[in-house]
């Protein structure tokens, strides 16, 4: 895997960079981090040395206790010059986020700082990775510098179109999402060729989010899930290769780039929009949090407080969406659920589930703790299928999502290998 040398300058994308930095490091990239000044207002750098495992450098004299080297590389035998060393062992020179000011030093070759000096000595491939407000990104000076840059060799990941960090502004200038970036620097790595990705050609189809069940025309009945879980799965499955499609049920944070989003709102929406994406797709994780019940006579209009001591409401069940579809589907399908469990005896339950619903794979989690799950960043299941249990202790989603699609990958290997017939005596 390759050594990438990561310059993070000031702005508030500089959170975004951590991501970026824990992709690089999960596929299996070697990164160092040089910080501006400016950038320690965003993210300091115990965070940077956190996730990579090294030491992080702000300022140009100061001492580098890995004397230049990358993780898993031995230690020079002196002690050289930072700005040198470092981009001397890189295989390749990112700068995310990118900010106007470091672009306009860049384009003009200054070296006031050891992003910049360093970038001044590097010889390796260039990613520019901008953000900034719009009008910044759009101002004439930027263009130019950045097209100036480009001339000198440099790869500019173009920023994103949303809302930015000021308060009700909206428009160019976002950092690209995490995994583009990855995906821009293992293709310069490969100068320029394809690179295979673990599930390429292979169309993942994802729920995520929890559903709304009307009472009436202004109130409904819903769960507590942000569909932050499945969004981590979408994002891995599209850092993976495949061709993902996300129906959000009531999803507010943004989908993950490259991935194609489908909105509902009830459980039958979510039912209908799975079953008709189900046949043109190879794997589907069900994380969605769909209603097991809904009132059986939702109300047209409101309904009004005065008049009513009391309000009863009747119930009727939901269809199980996972299992109609995963007793329909094909024998190369992949169909993989999601249970959320209430305490002890929770993966019993959930093998029972695997079973019950034919299942290739269902990630079972403890809702009966309020630290993980729902509302959360972070979970910790046990993924459990017909031939064993995985235990995935407390970690980020971003992590347990990286860990199911692991057992997706597992099993779609194992139904396809070749079964070894012993030949007749």
């Amino acid at each position: 895997m390759a050594r990438i040398l990561l310059g993070v300058s000031g702005g508030i994308a500089a959170y975004k960079a951590v991501e970026l930095v824990r992709l690089a490091t999960g596929a299996g990239h070697s990164v160092r981090v040089i910080q501006t000044p400016a950038s320690l207002e965003f993210v300091g750098r115990a965070t940077f040395e956190g996730v990579t495992g090294a030491p992080v450098l702000v300022e140009e004299f100061e001492a580098d206790p890995a004397r230049g080297a990358f993780p898993g590389d031995p230690a020079p035998d002196h002690d050289p010059m930072s700005h040198l060393e470092l981009v001397a062992r890189a295989d390749v020179f990112v700068v995310a986020p990118a900010s106007a000011n470091t672009l306009a030093k860049l384009a003009g070759g200054l070296a006031d700082n050891l992003l910049t000096s360093a970038a001044l000595a590097n010889v390796a491939p260039f990613v520019l990775v901008p953000a900034m407000n719009s009008r910044m990104y759009e101002h004439p000076a930027t263009r130019a510098n950045l097209e100036l840059l480009r001339s000198r060799g440099a790869r500019v990941v173009e920023p994103g179109r949303g809302r930015l960090a000021s308060k009700g502004e909206w428009g160019v200038g976002r950092l690209a999402e995490p995994a583009e970036i990855l995906g821009v620097i293992e293709e310069v790595l490969s100068g320029g060729q394809y690179t295979p990705r673990s599930l390429d050609g292979l169309r993942v189809l994802v729920t995520a989010g929890g559903t709304r069940e009307p009472i009436d025309s202004v109130r409904f009945i819903g769960n507590r899930s942000s569909g932050r879980m499945g969004l981590a799965l979408a994002e891995e499955a599209a850092r993976r290769g495949a061709d993902v499609t996300l129906v959000a049920a009531n999803v507010t944070i943004p989908a993950p780039a490259g991935v194609n989003e489908v909105a509902v709102e009830t459980t039958a929406e979510l039912d209908a929009a799975v079953r008709e994406r189900f046949p043109g797709a190879d794997v589907l994780i069900m994380a969605a949090a769909p209603a097991d019940f809904r009132p059986a006579d939702p109300a047209a209009a409101k309904l009004e407080r005065e008049g009513h001591e009391r309000l009863t409401l009747e119930f009727e069940p939901t269809g199980d969406i996972v299992a109609g579809v995963a007793a329909a589907r094909r024998p190369d399908q992949t169909v993989v659920g999601f249970a959320a469990e209430h305490g002890e005896g929770a993966v019993e339950r959930g093998r029972t589930k695997l079973a019950r619903k034919g299942l290739d794979a269902v990630v079972v989690n403890d809702i009966s703790r309020r630290d993980i799950g729902f509302d959360s960043g972070e979970n910790e299941v046990t993924i459990v299928s017909a031939d064993g249990e995985w235990e995935v202790g407390r970690r980020p989603k971003v992590e347990v999502a990286a860990a199911v699609l692991d057992e997706v990958e597992r099993l779609r290997t194992k139904a396809v290998a070749p079964t070894t017939v012993e030949p007749e005596q």
